[in-house]
């Protein structure tokens, strides 16, 4: 659906965009993540046509994004990180108005505009004016525009901005019911976020893109430093000697818990798992065993131990 090879995009004394290639599949939710700066909205703005790049190129559906803007455009919804809204309008008015001009018939338009205004939870304020509205409903209807003429598509800067817990799990939940049907690339700070609505993500930094890849993925190359801890009723020198035996253990430490317990906190060597020898030794020495678990690592932790080494001032 995107295919972006060596995009790059400079302004006087500054490379926003520094000779970055990625591509995304139909039907993708894909993550954009980086620091102020790291040149996420400038990518978002080429591919939306709403600048052209300095060099390099930029396709949509197979489209040249300046060579076929107007193709382009028609294939795309795109909500910036603040919305120009017409303030003096009223929602439904709005919606059917930005249907028109993205070229709906009357009766498509007002088909688009209630199921947009349904998905969106826009229901209870079709004749409100925009202008009187809360942030989080103005963000609904920035979304609702961005979805009414049913892209391939959907561009998202920055989605829950001024969204309180609940309109956000409504938004995420909208979002993630687009997977498949549409293609969805989403800019956010919000990891968290990330990690439950995107099957892949894209980390810039620079103008650079540093990493692409599942969250999952990402999260598994930084598990040779995961720690596994077993709590475990049985005498420490027998800890201490069944731990330096095991092979996969590359380093260990015992120290005391409430009660009979104690904390083994265990380093495995690169690749190996340590659940199931550490299970199976409980088991045959007759050891009882009150947790077991692994650490894992956020896509925080990714996300720092990826941008910590360079610093950029794209935009």
């Amino acid at each position: 659906m995107i295919q972006v090879t060596n995009l790059t995009k400079r302004y006087a004394g500054c490379t926003a965009v520094n000779d970055i290639s990625f591509t995304v599949k139909r039907g993708e939710i894909v993550g954009l993540l980086g620091p102020n700066g790291a040149g996420k909205s400038t990518t978002m703005r080429i591919l939306s046509g709403f600048m052209p790049a300095t060099s390099g190129t930029a396709r949509v559906a197979g489209l040249d994004v300046f060579h076929d803007s107007g193709e382009v455009r028609r294939r795309i919804g795109y909500m910036p990180e603040n919305n120009p809204l017409y303030l003096e309008m009223r929602v439904s008015e709005y919606l059917k108005f930005r249907a028109r001009l993205k070229g709906l018939s009357w009766r498509s338009a007002r088909q688009r505009v209630s199921t947009v205004m349904e998905q969106c939870g826009l229901t209870d304020v079709p004749r409100r004016v925009i202008g009187q509205l809360s942030k989080g409903y103005r963000q609904r209807v920035g979304l609702a525009d961005a979805l009414v003429h049913e892209p391939e598509l959907i561009i998202l800067d920055e989605p829950t901005i001024g969204l309180d817990p609940n309109q956000i799990r409504s938004v995420r939940a909208l979002i993630k019911s687009l997977a498949g049907s549409h293609t969805v690339l989403i800019s956010t700070h919000i990891l968290p976020e990330v990690e439950m609505m995107c099957g892949r993500v894209l980390i810039m930094l620079g103008g650079r893109v540093l990493a692409s890849d599942t969250p999952e993925n990402l999260q598994r190359r930084m598990a040779g430093g995961s720690q596994v801890i077993a709590e475990i009723a049985a005498p420490v020198d027998q800890l201490r000697a069944a731990w330096e035996d095991l092979s996969e253990v590359e380093q260990f430490d015992v120290s005391p818990s409430d009660g009979d317990f104690f904390r083994c906190a265990l380093t495995p060597r690169v690749g190996c798992d340590l659940r199931p020898a550490v299970f199976a030794l409980a088991c045959e020495r007759g050891w009882i065993m009150r947790e077991l678990t692994r650490s894992r690592h956020s896509l925080e932790d990714v996300y720092v131990q990826v941008t910590k080494p360079i610093t950029g001032d794209g935009e």
